[in-house]
């Protein structure tokens, strides 16, 4: 079936671009202008993946991916410019799944696009024990819900995929190339600082402290691991 793709960007040049370079690719597009554009275009119909530009008139991509996020686990990919390092992690806070900053070359787009959408397919087809317990956490993988110390947490894709790979093999350490390798499905893994910035949204929502976190630690110069509490 063809993945059916929403574009949201208000530069028309790029939005025409990027749709343009997907279709060409194979796949379905439908365009928005604006965030509120988006998120009626979202409502209407159903997508398997957003690229949403961060600078919008009307609502921000921000908002638009945090009431998104408040209801769909659709994936989205983030455009932001290459000086707004502080947006790009605000995105990421507010459950984007990854990020290309501009300028870029369509052959990365679409790159990330495709790691995206084969993510989706093999989260949903994997087949893994369907309940797994580090401690105080608990994951349901065929229903796709945590609970830490008995209560219900509601993640993004990127945070449950990061979960569930640490939970793997709890008191395993994670270098950073491997995390963002099984998030995005690629050996392009971009700016391993994304990494950092899942690992921390994840934190606060497992740690009881996440300034001093004792599930996920910090091996300083390798990476992360999950450990039982």
């Amino acid at each position: 079936m063809t993945a059916r793709i929403l574009v949201v960007e208000d530069e028309p040049a790029i939005r025409e671009s990027v749709t343009y370079a997907l279709e060409r690719e194979g796949f379905a597009t439908s365009e928005a202008a604006d965030g509120e554009q988006a998120l009626e275009a979202l409502l209407a119909d159903d997508y398997d993946l957003v690229v949403l530009d961060l600078m919008l008139p009307r609502l921000s991509g921000t908002e638009v991916c945090r009431r998104v996020r408040a209801g769909s686990a659709v994936p989205i990919l983030m455009l932001t410019a290459k000086s707004s390092e502080m947006d790009t992690v605000l995105g990421l806070e507010v459950g984007a799944d990854d990020y290309v900053t501009k300028p870029f070359s369509m052959a990365e787009l679409i790159a990330r696009v495709r790691a995206l959408l084969r993510r989706r397919e093999l989260d949903h087809g994997e087949r893994l024990p369907a309940l797994r317990r580090v401690g105080g956490v608990h994951l349901d993988l065929i229903r796709h819900v945590v609970e830490v110390d008995g209560e219900p947490v509601q993640m993004t894709p990127s945070e449950f995929r990061l979960l569930e790979l640490l939970s793997r093999q709890p008191e395993r350490v994670f270098a950073r190339k491997q995390i963002m390798r099984h998030l995005w499905d690629s050996d392009y893994v971009g700016d391993q600082r994304a990494c950092d910035t899942h690992v921390s949204n994840l934190r606060a929502k497992i740690e009881g402290d996440p300034l001093h976190p004792e599930r996920i630690v910090t091996v300083r110069g390798v990476g992360y691991k999950l450990v039982a509490m």
